[in-house]
């Protein structure tokens, strides 16, 4: 029986990555990779142009990996969804689903009728589906869309499993329990996406000839490749070429996402700019040396010491946000993206933080040939949103 297989691909501000995974025996196997740089912004770029151009970039990408599926599923940047925990007393899931609603006119700064809301109750529910935070079926969305047919079998193919049922629905109140906890307020992880964006991100994968199946966040994709089913408190800092996104998943639940603009370019620029020398001596000065524990009087260059800075005031933060709420302590770090393997990051990190600090490995959870084991250990924090929106619909 043919093997159904699955395309993540992650749109970022520095270029575009793809993974595509199947199903061997339950467990997700790499087919192919794919990576192309470049630099776009379809958060501020509504340009039919620029949609073209990346639908265009991303069918170069898919043709030199000889992608052999149509079937993607893509995430939206962190910085373009809201996210927030709201506490709301206990009461049947009509009254919430209303109550939700005028909860969300306080905290987003667009109107109601231009996003998609999704809601998840958090105390008490159902939180080993984090499928169901927010997983937007697109076919359901704008119109359903007809699965590609099978293709040709691979060697040992085996039947994936189907796809989960959409989300943006409440999930059902938790059976009841002492009277006393009837009164008692739970906590609603809230998260809503712009339908102009959705729009874009259709369009794109429309030119691009590819079955967009869902969009979900990049919170839940990174915690899907990252952490499993690992019931720690963890937080994920994602360091990108130009924006780094912090997650923080309870339980396998991301529960507090937060954005910056401020990625690998800009430790680079500030290296740039402190030693007047080339950016590209200025890179290679950064991944040569990084972070200086044993030399230059046991301290840390001033140039990325000071770029790093706004991220790990960041990280703080987040911090104390998860205390404010009552929350358990976060149990460690992982880090992904471009910049993870800054040297040294992660031992200045645990000793600033106090927190143990690790590069998160995205393969772990993958089945792939261990000649190709370097090459993508190297590539891994990089891919791991794109290979966290692969394992989806692969158990």
């Amino acid at each position: 029986m043919a093997r159904k297989s699955y395309l993540g691909v992650d749109l970022g501000t520095s270029g575009i990555k793809i993974t595509q995974l199947e199903n061997y025996r339950g467990q997700p196997k790499l087919v192919t990779y794919g990576y192309a740089e470049a630099k776009f912004d379809l958060i501020r770029d509504q340009s039919k142009g620029l949609q073209t151009t990346v639908a265009d970039l991303m069918s170069k990408v898919l043709a030199r990996a000889h992608v052999t599926t149509r079937q993607a599923v893509a995430a939206l940047p962190t910085f373009a969804v809201f996210n927030s925990i709201i506490s709301l007393p206990r009461m049947s899931r009509r009254d919430l689903n209303t109550a939700v609603k005028w909860e969300a006119k306080k905290f987003i700064p667009l109107p109601i009728e231009e996003m998609i809301l999704s809601h998840q109750i958090l105390d008490g529910g159902d939180t080993t589906l984090a499928e169901k935070i927010f997983m937007m079926n697109v076919g359901s969305l704008f119109g359903k869309k007809k699965e590609e047919k099978p293709g040709a079998p691979s060697p040992g193919a085996t039947e994936a499993k189907t796809a989960p049922p959409p989300g943006g629905q409440a999930q059902p109140l938790p059976p009841d329990a002492a009277t006393d906890q009837k009164s008692k307020n739970v906590r609603i992880l809230l998260t809503a996406a712009p339908k102009n964006l959705v729009s874009r991100y259709i369009e794109i994968f429309k030119l691009a000839n590819l079955s967009l199946l869902s969009l979900e966040t990049e919170a839940l994709a990174l915690s899907r490749s990252l952490v499993g089913v690992d019931m720690e408190n963890v937080m994920v800092v994602d360091i990108g070429s130009s924006a780094t996104n912090i997650c923080l998943i309870e339980k396998g639940i991301p529960v507090l996402n937060r954005g910056l603009d401020i990625g690998g370019y800009n430790i680079t620029k500030s290296i740039s700019n402190s030693l007047n020398v080339s950016f590209e001596r200025a890179e290679q000065f950064k991944l040569d040396f990084g972070i200086r524990m044993q030399e230059q009087r046991g301290g840390i260059p001033d140039a990325i010491k000071d770029s790093l800075q706004p991220i790990i005031n960041e990280i703080q933060y987040v911090f104390e946000l998860y205390q404010n709420q009552g929350s358990l302590q976060v149990d460690r770090i992982l880090l992904s993206g471009g910049s993870a393997f800054l040297p040294n990051l992660t031992t200045y990190l645990t000793q600033l933080l106090r927190i143990p600090v690790y590069v998160g490995n995205p393969w772990d959870r993958v089945v792939y040939p261990l000649d190709l084991k370097p090459v993508l250990e190297n590539i891994g924090p990089q891919m791991a949103v794109s290979i966290g929106l692969a394992m989806r619909n692969i158990s």
